[in-house]
């Protein structure tokens, strides 16, 4: 098991003792559901050609992607945001892992729906060396199949939580992408694709150094 799991599998143990019953049981409906709409089958696939794209970072700046790929391979990790624990977890451990990423001649960028203030709080807060860029309303994502929009049933237990996603992503849409990560050659070709509508399970950052 790789030391992210073991994070992810303490972070399961914590929250199954911290939040109600129904919470949990919530949360796991809405898993289930998501895996009724196939979008790991339906989005983007290796061997596609990725949509290019002009993000803004987290300090407003408009980043381009034939910008970074004239330079070689990027990386693309799309997390949920900075309230998402899972999602900062993962992003921690790929700031552990920069050095290596880089060694093999890859650029990491990380990608939310959240405001950039959102992202450049958690961007100081955990240090991260990487281009954290939003997403607005999800266009980007939109074109590569990787959103869902959050169940009804479910957004009552996010608001008990404190986690108000019209405050983070400055819309009232409960759009959100799926936890997933690609890489992407310097023909905008996905060479590899981690996708799991369970965000409880992330990618082996181990397979990815060797994939790259």
């Amino acid at each position: 098991m790789s030391t992210l799991a073991k994070q992810i599998e303490q972070l399961n143990q914590e929250l199954s003792s911290q939040l109600p019953k129904e919470v949990l049981e919530a949360f796991g409906k809405s898993i289930q559901d998501l895996k009724t709409m196939k979008i790991e089958e339906n989005s983007i696939q290796v061997g596609d050609q990725m949509p290019e794209f002009l993000l803004s970072n987290a300090l407003g700046k408009i980043i381009s992607s034939k910008e970074f790929l004239n330079n070689g391979k990027i990386i693309l990790a799309f997390y949920r945001g900075s309230w998402c624990p899972y999602c900062n977890l993962e992003l921690k451990f790929l700031q552990d892992n920069l050095s290596r990423i880089k060694e093999k001649g890859a650029a990491l960028i990380a990608i939310s729906p959240q405001n950039p203030d959102h992202s450049l709080s958690m961007v100081q807060k955990n240090d991260l060396e990487f281009e954290v860029l939003t997403d607005t309303d999800n266009h980007f994502a939109e074109q590569l199949g990787i959103t869902f929009k959050l169940q009804d049933f479910v957004l009552p237990y996010y608001h008990k939580l404190g986690i108000n996603l019209s405050d983070f992503n400055k819309n009232n849409g409960n759009i959100l992408p799926v936890p997933a990560v690609l890489v992407v050659d310097e023909n905008r070709v996905v060479t590899y694709k981690f996708l799991d509508v369970n965000y409880m399970n992330r990618l082996d950052v181990e397979e990815l150094i060797k994939v790259l």
